[in-house]
């Protein structure tokens, strides 16, 4: 059986892997103050652009949007998401369970619309009864977004004035920000993302890591004692080193941009193989996230032999599906899928 179930299959390149065995008997500090993890920051620093930027590596998705949250916030402010967000819908509640709303929008395609966000801001402001309500203190984006779309620059750029105007941050959720970047579609860099927002994070799990992701606060802007904070909610990793080396390894020669470029490689040769046998698209996504709708007859057949996931039903005949690439997968995967559907 082949598996496109997600884009977390596998364990890690073998490049990561072969740096943690070749660093394993080095004695280092603990928490994070080992010096592969202050080289990875540099390093980090250098690719964004952002000399100043101040980052922590943490070790999941969900550990980080919730720390990030948590922290950036006072208690009396939620976080605006699309209701197709992440933290909205697959987080198990973390972010409420930390004591914050997530404040939904109608998302189009996966995406909040900044002049959407600044409506709600103003209406908000403009309610007399606001003082009795969960203000609004952060806006909250993933790139790609959870359909696998893209923001473009415009859409972004227009985002973070709205943000600046309302004075509160613009947060951009990274898990598959390698994915985003490196579509043919995207018109950002990761520079631009670090411009753009006040705090994103770059998703190692998701792109060849075995766990990890780099919070980047990029407006001297980190939470007052973040990293106490970090270890109160149990989220603080003694061995930080293990973070530091993959990250140190994922920005050097170019690996990290490499890696997510493949899987883009392999989600377009997946995408125009669902398309040439005559399956429908649910959305057009450039990214490595893909989505068809298969009759409930198919999806069984299928998942005989293949691995993919139930996203929602379409209709009470037909199943929206998706298949994800990774930087794992390979050629015999789509050329065996191609027999398969």
């Amino acid at each position: 059986m082949i598996s496109f179930e997600n884009d977390y299959s596998e364990g890690a390149h073998e490049k990561l892997l072969k740096a943690l065995v070749e660093t394993n008997m080095i004695q280092e500090s603990g928490y994070g103050e080992d010096e592969f993890s202050k080289k990875a920051m540099d390093q980090i620093r250098e690719v964004i652009q952002c000399p100043t930027a101040t980052i922590r590596f943490l070790v999941g998705g969900t550990q980080t949007n919730q720390i990030v949250i948590n922290t950036m916030l006072d208690n009396y402010q939620g976080v605006i998401a699309a209701d197709s967000g992440h933290v909205s819908t697959h987080e198990a509640g973390a972010i409420e369970f930390s004591g914050h709303k997530v404040l939904t929008l109608e998302g189009k395609e996966g995406k909040l619309d900044g002049y959407q966000v600044s409506q709600y801001l103003n209406h908000f402001y403009q309610d007399v009864n606001h003082e009795h309500m969960v203000f609004p203190g952060m806006v909250y984006i993933s790139y790609p977004t959870e359909y696998g779309t893209l923001y473009t620059r415009e859409e972004l750029e227009l985002l973070s004035r709205v943000c600046r105007k309302h004075e509160i941050p613009l947060y951009i959720d990274g898990a598959r920000l390698g994915y985003g970047l490196m579509s043919d579609s995207s018109d950002l860099t990761i520079a631009d993302i670090a411009k753009l927002s006040d705090v994103f994070y770059i998703g190692g799990t998701k792109i060849g890591a075995l766990c990890g992701e780099a919070v980047v606060f990029t407006k001297n802007n980190e939470p007052k004692h973040f990293v106490t904070r970090i270890k109160q909610q149990g989220a603080l990793l003694a061995k930080g080193r293990l973070l530091g080396i993959q990250f140190l390894t994922l920005f050097s020669d170019n690996l990290y941009f490499e890696l997510s470029a493949h899987a883009i490689k392999m989600a377009n040769k997946l995408k125009q193989l669902f398309i040439d046998k005559g399956y429908q698209l649910y959305i057009d996504s450039p990214t490595n996230q893909q989505f068809f709708i298969l009759s409930n007859k198919k999806v069984a057949e299928l998942q005989r032999t293949v691995k993919f996931s139930i996203w929602e039903s379409y209709d009470d005949a037909h199943q929206i599906v998706r298949f994800a690439t990774s930087w794992a997968t390979r050629e015999t995967h789509i050329q065996e899928l191609s027999k398969i559907i």
